[in-house]
C-alpha cells in the first residue's frame, strides 16, 4: 500500500479564539493519524508560547519561520515560506484554517464557513479582507473540503466548480459524565440545579441579544448561562451590561465543556448563521436536548433530532426553548441517536478518499 504524505496545517490552535474549527481539525488530525495509509506532519508557525489549554496537537508538528499574522500575509503576498521547508518532500499539502498554504504540492483547503461572502458585516473589516481573499486563492487549490451542504451550495453560488467541492461533515465523540465530574464543574462555576446553556463566542451572527431576550421572557424556566469567549466589537460588553441575570462563564476548557453540556437541561444555539454549528453534535453526544437554527447548517447538522426555530423570531427561540424542556426526554434519545451516526472515524475515511483522489490525479 502505497502511503500518502501529508503536510498538515495547524496555526489556528494559536489564534486567540481557537474555536470549532481548531477543535475539529485537532480532532480530525488525531483520527487520521491512526488510519492506515497515510503519514500526518503537522505544520504550523514558530510560536513563543504553546497553544491555549485544550488546543495542543497530538501530532508531531513542524514550524516555519513566520508565525500569524505575518504567516498569512506571506502566503498571500509572496507564496511563501513552502510547507516543505518544514516538513520535507509531501504528496499533499491541506490547508486547514481555510487560509491557503504555500506548497509545491497539491493543495486542499478546508472552508468552514463562507457566509461572510454575503454578509461581511458579519467580520472585521481585517477579517474579511483576509478571508476573501484566502476563498479567491483557493479557486485553484486541488479540491476544497467543507463542514456542509449549506458551505458546499455557498462556495458553488461564488462559481467554484462542484465537482471539486467535497462535503466533509465534522464528527463527534458520544461522552458518559460520571455524577461526580458534573458535580465538580457545578461547584467550580457556581452553576444553578437546572439551567439553559449556550455555547458560543460572543459575536454578532451567534445571536445572543435575541437568545437573552427569549429567555427573559419566559417565566420560571430555568437561568441561562453562556459559555465562549469574547469575539468581536463591543458584543461582548454590551450583553454583560445588560444581562443581570445571565451567568457568563467566558472561555471554557474543553474538559469542562463536555461536562457543562452533561449538567445542562437544554442547550440553546440559534445562530443566524454557521458552516456546521460544534455546539449542537456535542451537546447530543453528551445526552442534553438542543435547540436551534432552522434553514441554516444547524438543522442539516441537527439531522431531524433538535428542536428548530427561526433564529430572527424571538418568540420562535423562546417556544423552543419551553418545548426542548417539556419535551427533554425524546429530544435526549433522538439526539444520541444522531450523535452517534455522527462519528470521526466517518469524517477521517471521507478525508482519506479526498487526499488520495488528488495524489492520483496529481501523481
Amino acid at each position: 500500500m502505497y502511503v500518502v504524505r501529508v503536510a498538515y496545517t495547524l496555526e489556528q490552535c494559536w489564534h486567540d479564539v481557537p474555536g470549532g474549527t481548531a477543535t475539529s481539525m485537532l480532532r480530525l488530525a488525531q483520527e487520521l493519524s491512526q488510519q492506515e495509509g497515510i503519514d500526518l506532519i503537522g505544520v504550523a508557525g514558530r510560536h513563543r508560547r504553546p497553544p491555549m489549554t485544550g488546543y495542543e496537537p497530538t501530532i508531531a508538528m513542524t514550524s516555519l519561520p513566520l508565525a500569524r499574522p505575518w504567516l498569512y500575509e506571506s502566503w498571500r503576498r509572496l507564496k511563501w515560506p513552502l510547507v516543505e521547508s518544514a516538513t520535507g518532500t509531501v504528496d499533499v499539502c491541506h490547508s486547514t484554517a481555510g487560509i491557503p498554504a504555500s506548497s509545491k504540492a497539491p493543495n486542499v483547503v478546508t472552508l468552514h464557513d463562507v457566509a461572510f461572502l454575503r454578509r461581511p458585516d458579519r467580520l472585521t473589516r481585517q477579517g474579511a479582507r483576509v478571508l476573501t481573499n484566502a476563498v479567491e486563492r483557493s479557486r485553484s487549490a486541488a479540491a476544497v473540503t467543507c463542514p456542509s451542504s449549506v458551505v458546499h451550495d455557498d462556495l458553488v453560488a461564488a462559481g467554484f466548480d462542484a465537482d471539486r467541492v467535497h462535503v466533509v461533515p465534522w464528527g463527534v465523540d458520544t461522552v458518559d459524565v460520571p455524577s461526580g465530574e458534573i458535580a465538580g464543574v457545578r461547584a467550580h462555576y457556581g452553576l444553578p440545579t437546572e439551567f439553559v446553556l449556550a455555547v458560543a463566542t460572543l459575536e454578532p451572527r451567534k445571536n445572543l441579544r435575541r437568545l437573552i431576550e427569549a429567555h427573559q421572557r419566559l417565566p420560571g424556566v430555568p437561568p441561562l448561562v453562556v459559555a465562549g469567549p469574547p469575539g468581536w466589537g463591543d458584543v461582548a460588553a454590551d450583553l454583560e451590561a445588560s444581562s443581570q441575570h445571565v451567568l457568563f462563564l467566558g472561555h471554557m476548557r474543553g474538559d469542562h465543556l463536555r461536562v457543562l453540556y452533561a449538567a445542562a437541561n437544554v442547550l440553546a444555539y440559534p445562530s443566524e448563521e454557521e458552516g456546521f454549528g460544534l455546539p449542537v453534535l456535542e451537546a447530543m453526544a453528551a445526552g442534553t436536548p438542543v435547540v436551534t437554527s432552522r434553514g441554516t447548517a444547524t438543522e442539516e447538522v441537527a439531522g431531524g433530532a433538535g428542536e428548530l426555530v427561526d433564529p430572527f423570531d424571538v418568540d420562535s427561540i423562546g417556544h423552543g426553548i419551553t418545548s426542548a424542556l417539556n419535551n427533554a426526554q425524546q429530544l435526549r434519545a433522538k439526539g444520541l441517536d444522531r450523535a452517534r451516526e455522527c462519528t470521526w472515524a466517518n469524517t477521517a475515511n471521507a478525508m482519506m478518499t479526498v487526499y488520495q483522489a488528488v495524489h492520483e490525479r496529481n501523481a
